[in-house]
């Protein structure tokens, strides 16, 4: 038996070795083809953007070299005209126009749901609350667009715009700014959809960074007395505000770019005005709105409106990451 177990220990031994380096090599492998996996995703990733980039170079560069930087400047677009007339102007000051009445109105009214949700709202009606408003992101934007084609646009022109109108006649700079006559399709009532849009993303972003919060921050500014809205405002804002500005960052960039519901019910006008109650147009529903009946230095023209827009979402999306960045290093400090 001695010998039985000497033996069955040698084997052992000469084993051993042997199949601690074949499952060292075997694990090797398997992590060397898992790097080299995730890797090539993430170099897919760059092709796919450079790919995008040069398409749209290529596809509008008979117009940058046709117009130059006044394409920038220009507000007219007749391209009926020979030679064509086309200038981005109008476009881009309606993108931006209905992307800032759509954060001013998203912003607080998001953040204050998700405020409500976690600190304020009764346990038995968070949930349901929670799953309305992410509900919100699923319905398709071309439903939003018929809805406010439809519904929002004959009642904002028939009931809060005059209200506006007569609320703010002969009030410097507001007065122009909420200037008549009321409009089913307007700058205004595109701002309006997008900012029901980004809702859902501020507000769930701000959700789940507020349930980041350690209680215990909560309860010691409670337990030296504060207020609810003391803790909200010196607490969970400054603990999260990194998450809700990207955030805010995400849904910015859903709204310049956004089209279907946009074209519903802006009306489509290449021309600046100073009312909000007028209508305009955005890059996004412009290359909607032409690009099927475009050809030519037309087509072109609307390419180069899509590789603004797409420089204008990186130039937006790139100051937000070194602000987060800036607050970071901030809060390191």
């Amino acid at each position: 038996m001695a010998d039985m177990a000497v033996q069955s220990t040698g084997m052992e031994a000469a084993a051993g070795p042997y199949d601690r380096a074949k499952a060292l090599s075997a694990f090797k492998l398997g992590d060397v083809a898992f790097y080299w996996t995730t890797r090539l995703c993430a170099i897919s990733v760059l092709l796919i953007l450079g790919g995008i980039i040069i398409s749209l170079i290529a596809g509008a560069w008979p117009a940058i070299s046709e117009f130059g930087f006044s394409f920038l400047f220009t507000q007219r677009w007749a391209p009926a005209n020979d030679p064509p007339i086309l200038g981005a102007l109008g476009p881009i000051y309606g993108t931006l126009v209905t992307s800032v009445i759509a954060m001013v109105i998203a912003i607080p009214v998001g953040i204050g749901i998700a405020i409500f949700l976690t600190e304020l709202c009764p346990q038995w009606a968070r949930r349901p609350i929670g799953l309305a408003v992410e509900l919100l992101a699923g319905i398709p934007s071309i439903i939003y667009g018929m809805w406010g084609f439809f519904v929002l646009g004959p009642f904002m022109a028939n009931h809060l715009q005059p209200f506006l109108i007569w609320a703010f006649e002969g009030v410097p700079v507001l007065g122009s700014i909420f200037a008549g006559p009321p409009s089913y399709l307007s700058l205004f009532n595109a701002a309006l959809i997008l900012a029901i849009m980004v809702l859902p993303f501020i507000t769930a972003i701000s959700v789940d960074v507020f349930k980041t919060v350690p209680p215990v921050l909560k309860e010691a500014a409670y337990g030296i007395g504060c207020t609810t809205w003391e803790v909200v405002r010196k607490v969970v804002i400054p603990y999260t505000r990194v998450g809700v500005i990207g955030g805010i960052m995400l849904a910015l960039g859903r709204a310049l770019g956004e089209t279907m519901a946009v074209t519903f019910i802006i009306g489509n006008a290449f021309r600046i005005t100073g009312s909000v109650f007028s209508p305009g147009t955005t890059i996004s529903a412009a290359i909607a709105s032409e690009f099927a009946e475009s050809d030519g230095l037309h087509q072109s023209g609307l390419i180069l409106l899509g590789l603004l827009l797409f420089v204008l979402t990186f130039l937006v999306l790139s100051a937000a990451r070194l602000m987060l960045m800036r607050l970071e290093r901030k809060a390191g400090n």
